[in-house]
């Protein structure tokens, strides 16, 4: 009795010693997650963008362009960059609903951290024939560059938070 008690002992003790020290890597599904609220919206980025990890849904099943996006409340926000040779070209896609359709007259401003740590204001304007906000950031500066991208909707506020690197 007292060796079938110590066995099962030494075998509970070795159980939680090898939970106790797992890597933690698990793979989480952000579907599955709880819900997070629209202040805290969800990031997710497609996996042809770099710099970021990858989403469990592709951009095509997403109604995206292949850029990072967040989806705060029943908004899709998603920010495509593309370097140029003297300047950073940002897409801005501001949508709305299951269908993501494109949301025209919002005031939106892009609040872009350098990685000099130096900060720059960008209006963007839309560019309606392809449905997005658009602007161009001038400079060439190599290195990660933080954005927030501040949207009035009508009175509605819906930000996003993106990063890139150039």
């Amino acid at each position: 009795m007292q060796l079938n008690l110590s066995t099962v002992t030494i075998a509970s003790l070795g159980l939680l010693f090898l939970g106790a020290c797992s890597s933690g890597n698990q793979a989480t599904n952000p579907t599955s997650s709880p819900a997070t609220p629209a202040t805290q919206p969800s990031a997710m980025t497609s996996p042809a963008m770099s710099g970021g990890e990858s989403a469990s849904k592709t951009a095509a099943n997403h109604g995206g362009q292949g850029g990072q996006v967040v989806e705060s409340g029943p908004y899709h926000l998603e920010l495509v960059t593309e370097k140029e040779a003297d300047a950073t070209h940002i897409d801005f896609f501001l949508q709305k609903g299951d269908n993501h359709e494109a949301i025209p007259n919002a005031k939106v401003t892009a609040q872009v951290q350098l990685p000099d740590s130096t900060q720059q204001a960008l209006t963007m304007k839309y560019d309606a024939g392809e449905k997005h906000y658009t602007a161009i950031m001038p400079g060439t500066v190599a290195g990660a560059y933080k954005v927030a991208i501040l949207s009035d909707i009508g009175g509605e506020k819906v930000n996003g938070r993106f990063s890139f690197t150039r």
